[in-house]
């Protein structure tokens, strides 16, 4: 593997972050692109973007919410370098950009099946109230950055 990370800002390197997103989720649980690509998807969102050779594939996405916090989601490495390390790549490059830009505790709104993931990136569930999504349900955590 060869690895490259990309802050992604351009379109092109927006367009790896949507790519992986239809690919490695949307396809795979039939998740349509309007509810997929939602209000949080603007020109002002973040995104990670990790690439094998030039080819996207893993990322996140991050905006900000109240003070001095950021939403990290809709994570997701495609499923033929599953198990490799990337899902917490891409999180740890996200959470240093926000530590960057004066960010001081993220949050992630975790796939009740991801939640022991995040316990290991030091990540604790909130108030263990599970949030019933159209797809997903899913559970609050967070981290404060360093």
């Amino acid at each position: 593997m060869n690895i490259q990370v990309i802050r992604a800002q351009e379109t092109w390197q927006r367009a790896g972050a949507y790519y992986v997103r239809i690919q490695g989720m949307a396809r795979r649980h039939g998740i349509t692109l309007r509810r997929e690509f939602d209000e949080h998807d603007t020109p002002d969102t973040k995104y990670i973007v990790l690439t094998d050779n030039d080819f996207p594939v893993a990322t996140c996405r991050f905006y900000p919410l109240e003070s001095g916090s950021a939403m990290i989601g809709r994570v997701v490495v495609l499923p033929e370098y599953r198990g490799r390390g990337l899902g917490k790549r891409v999180i740890e490059e996200a959470e240093d950009w926000l530590i960057s830009t004066g960010v001081t505790k993220a949050v992630v709104e975790s796939r009740d099946v991801a939640v022991g993931f995040y316990k290991k990136l030091g990540y604790t569930v909130k108030d263990g109230t599970v949030i019933h999504g159209d797809t997903f349900d899913c559970v609050r955590m967070e981290k404060a950055l360093r």
